[in-house]
């Protein structure tokens, strides 16, 4: 088993290897493992917090996996090995003391400490384990078998563990990221039903671990995952439903990202309705309810999740809720937190609905906060339009299009139309022209507005057009001005048009992003859907470099296994063979290297835009003597927090755009604690799937590969040299 735990870390089988760790535990208990092999081996766990030049998350571990079995073990390692285990917690409790923790705002659910506190996963950890040793090692939550015959074990022959040195770090080690104890529940929620143990009680601990571990074991089958959270042992000793409730959000809002796919939480708290909808519905009410109340101060990523999980659940309730209760939000700035939660889940349960649906069950009072009627808007339809410049082109092009022309027909039309940006007739031809790109795009999409797959067909069959009018950066950007202008009431409608227009190439990802943080939506900046699209070009852009380096490594691989055929056997042929596959080897390192700096392209639009925006913000509000901590500003910077934690892998900073301005702090602290979160878990940014590190100097922060344990002393990072670029 020692051999086995080795191998598990050396994989990076984090979560194995604890398991494991407790199973050796527990047999201390059974008389199977001498306790002084046991305290030995916690002993060179701890030593490691004792290294240099090792990430900080290598060292959590091995306290987490020391500490996190001493619910198991304690009580009997105490008293044959009381001494030792008292140097143990000294040099735990050292280590603690001295570790950085730059990285729990970012990991946090809510800013405010109150009514729960948030607390980093260690520190609870310790506490928690700090009063079961003030209580002599007793809890009444773990079952132990073995008690029962235990006057036959003692008597068995004990075996000592062989020596276990730790693996020592490497440069593809990958240990599990800094976490936050999500709080959302204590006694006082419960009065008339069993105690719910504190927060600091090591049976909170327990319980929400073998919770974690339902959902782990049978997260796929959310029918055999509720049952056997509703069975969980002792249940009649604890509030159930409440533990329950919150260790799904806790795994829900998780940050950067949830250990599962977000609908597997919604499917398993509608199972669990089913099972007890006698106790549970009312549980997860008020949870909802106190997510509700503490908006203000919750993290934008989980109002996202929170926003995905209330509507996806109330479409299989019938959209029932008591939204009077609610009616606070009625009185609020529209931009503040509650009105535009109320905002978007509505808009949401319209997508899973209908407009007129969401109408009716909602209160007339809502109406403001209610979605537009999902219509298209086209410019040239009504009577006033015929003054506008394209309209008589608009005619000629709805006639065209009914009576399927073709693309040349569709240029013949457009050859005619003049260009606003151009004051002499120079025959460019086809080169940038708005008005053309307004005239067809908005007679086109109006044609076909009938549903998606109509627009879909639409943007096949004109593809060669679009590509033509879309040929410059400025003429993809107005393609998507007009197709927001035409289809700016339907938001899920924008959003499948986009990630069409992507994949068709009709635009690029950098001119999505562009789009995103232009003036024309600026008004719909801080709305849900906008941010959905930049993750999905994001991902886009991330799958698209993966896919062609994946095919780049394979043609090697082709190569190499032919030239060891060659080696082993006398093949003319194969001379030929081989340069066509370097041919081939080529163009796809070609495609590579165009397909990164696309990438990078990328990530350079947006970050940015997000300092420029930012900055305006910024010295607006010094201008005009205003508030910088806005509820737009509150959403910006977390956004910018958002793409740190969940897509980027490699940044790179220069002084250009900073300023040494104590008022920029805290954008640069954004970037400060984002990097400190990485740089402490050492491992490759596996949230987002992303090309490899394209290393452009020695001053680039080059997130897969070894990261600065010291970020005070890191030679690149100050605050004067925090620009992305």
């Amino acid at each position: 088993m020692i051999r086995q735990l080795k191998e598990s870390l050396k994989a990076n089988n984090y979560n194995e290897a604890v398991y494991l760790v407790r199973f050796l535990s527990d047999l201390v208990n059974c008389h199977v493992i001498a306790a002084p092999s046991m305290v030995a081996m916690f002993e060179n766990f701890v030593s490691v917090t004792q290294e240099e030049d090792v990430p900080q998350v290598r060292q959590d571990w091995y306290v987490y996996a020391f500490l996190s079995s001493l619910p198991w073990v304690g009580k009997e390692l105490y008293e044959k090995k009381d001494a030792e285990m008292d140097r143990i917690f000294a040099n735990t409790e050292s280590y603690l003391k001295r570790r950085q923790k730059t990285h729990i705002p970012m990991l946090q659910v809510w800013t405010a400490d109150k009514p729960h506190p948030q607390e980093e996963y260690l520190d609870c950890l310790w506490a928690q384990i700090q009063k079961l040793k003030k209580d002599r090692w007793q809890e009444r939550h773990i079952l132990r078998p073995y008690l029962a015959f235990d006057s036959i074990l003692c008597e068995a022959l004990q075996h000592n563990l062989p020596p276990f040195t730790p693996p020592p770090h490497t440069e593809d080690s990958v240990y599990p990221m800094p976490r936050v104890i999500f709080r959302m529940f204590d006694y006082t929620d419960d009065p008339e039903g069993p105690v719910m143990p504190g927060s600091h009680s090591v049976e909170r601990f327990v319980i929400e671990e073998n919770l974690h571990c339902i959902i782990k074991s049978h997260w796929k089958e959310r029918k055999t995952c509720a049952a056997q959270l509703v069975s969980y042992p002792g249940k009649n000793k604890i509030p159930l439903n409440y533990h329950i409730v919150e260790v799904i959000f806790a795994e829900l809002f998780q940050l950067p990202a949830p250990p599962h796919i977000d609908v597997m939480y919604t499917t398993l708290l509608i199972e669990l309705c089913k099972l007890q909808p006698g106790s549970l519905p009312q549980v997860l009410a008020q949870a909802t309810e106190m997510l509700y109340m503490r908006l203000d101060t919750m993290n934008t990523t989980c109002v996202d999740r929170f926003i995905n999980w209330f509507s996806h659940h109330l479409s299989n309730f019938q959209f029932r809720w008591s939204w009077e209760d609610w009616s606070d939000c009625l009185t609020q700035d529209p931009e503040s937190p509650k009105p535009k939660f109320v905002r978007e889940v509505l808009e949401k349960c319209m997508r899973l609905s209908y407009h007129q649906r969401i109408i009716d069950i909602v209160p007339p009072t809502f109406s403001a906060l209610c979605p537009a009627n999902p219509t298209c808007i086209y410019k040239y339809g009504d009577e006033s339009s015929n003054s506008l410049p394209g309209h008589s082109v608009a005619l000629c092009l709805s006639v065209a299009f009914k009576s399927k022309a073709t693309n040349d027909e569709i240029f013949s039309i457009l050859k005619d139309v003049p260009n606003p940006n151009q004051d002499d007739d120079d025959d460019e031809g086809f080169s940038f022209n708005p008005l053309k790109i307004e005239v067809f795009v908005q007679t086109l999409l109006h044609l076909a507005a009938k549903s998606f797959s109509h627009s879909f067909s639409a943007l096949a069959k004109f593809h060669e057009v679009f590509k033509t009018l879309a040929e410059s950066d400025e003429g993809k950007l107005h393609v998507l001005r007009v197709m927001f202008e035409v289809w700016r009431n339907h938001p899920q409608m924008i959003a499948v048009l986009v990630d069409k227009m992507i994949r068709t190439q009709i635009v690029d990802c950098a001119a999505v992003a562009n789009w995103i943080f232009s003036s024309e939506l600026s008004r719909d900046f801080t709305r849900l859907f906008v941010w959905e699209i930049l993750h999905s070009t994001i991902r886009k852009m991330s799958k698209h470099v993966l896919k062609i380096q994946k095919e780049l490594e394979e043609a090697k691989e082709k190569l190499a296994r032919q030239h060891k055929r060659r080696s082993d056997d006398d093949d003319r042929s194969s001379d030929r063979k081989d340069g066509a596959l370097e041919e081939q080897i080529e163009r796809l390192q070609e495609k590579v290297e165009s397909a990164q700096s696309e990438q990078k392209n990328l990530f350079l639009v947006i970050f940015q835009r997000f300092i420029m925006i930012l900055t305006e913000h910024l010295v607006r509000c010094e201008t005009d003597g205003t508030n910088v901590l806005t509820p737009w500003y509150k959403n910006c910077i977390e956004r910018l927090q958002q793409i740190f934690l969940q897509v980027c892998g490699k940044l790179w900073l220069d002084n250009k755009h900073w300023s040494s301005q104590p008022q920029r702090l805290s954008i640069k602290n954004i970037i400060v604690k984002f990097v400190r979160t990485l740089c402490s878990t050492h491992s490759p940014f596996q949230f987002m799937p992303i090309s490899p590190p394209y290393c452009c100097s020695s001053e680039c922060l080059n997130l897969n590969s070894y990261y600065a344990t010291e970020i005070p002393n890191c030679h690149f990072f100050t605050l004067e040299n925090l620009s992305v670029i």
